[in-house]
C-alpha cells in the first residue's frame, strides 16, 4: 500500500546560487549608483541627478527579483492530481492524464508523459538535486501507481 498523504518537493540548490546572486546584483547596483553624480562624461549631455541613482537601486532590485523567480518552481501531488508550477506558468492535472513520470539521464529535470502525447518538465525535480531529485520522481511514480490501480 502507498502512501498517498500529499507531498511537495521545490529545487534546492539553484536556491544556494539564486538568493546570494540577487542580493549581490541589487548591492552592486546600489553601490554603482553612488557614482552617479556630476557630468554624464560627453558635452552637452546633462549630468546625473537623483533620480538616475533611484533608477539604479530600483534596476538592480528588480534584476534581483528576476533572479529569484528560479526560486519558484514547487511540485505537488496527492492521491488524485498533480499540482506543477515552474519558473514560468503551471499546471494542475488528474493523475488519470499521465501517462508515466520521467527523469532520463541527461535531462536537466524530471518530466511527466501525458497520454496525448505531450511532455510537461518538473522544474522542481532538477538533476543538480541528485538523489533528493530521484527520491522525489520514486514518489511521484508511486503515486501515480497509486492512482492508476484505483
Amino acid at each position: 500500500m502507498v502512501d498517498t498523504k500529499p507531498v511537495t518537493y521545490r529545487p534546492l540548490k539553484i536556491r544556494w546560487v539564486a538568493v546570494p546572486l540577487a542580493v549581490g546584483v541589487a548591492l552592486l547596483f546600489t553601490v554603482l549608483s553612488f557614482g552617479l553624480h556630476g557630468s554624464a562624461g560627453f558635452d552637452n549631455s546633462g549630468t546625473f541627478q537623483r533620480g538616475d541613482q533611484a533608477a539604479m537601486i530600483g534596476l538592480g532590485i528588480l534584476i534581483g527579483l528576476g533572479i529569484l523567480a528560479f526560486c519558484r518552481p514547487k511540485v505537488t501531488a496527492d492521491a488524485d492530481h498533480i499540482k506543477i508550477r515552474n519558473v514560468v506558468g503551471g499546471y494542475d492535472l488528474p493523475w488519470s492524464v499521465v501517462r508515466k513520470v520521467r527523469f532520463d539521464r541527461n535531462s536537466p529535470w524530471a518530466q511527466l508523459e501525458l497520454h496525448d502525447e505531450e511532455q510537461i518538465s518538473i522544474h522542481a525535480l532538477q538533476a543538480a538535486d541528485k538523489d533528493y531529485a530521484v527520491e522525489g520522481v520514486r514518489t511521484l511514480r508511486a503515486l501515480h501507481a497509486a492512482a492508476v490501480e484505483a
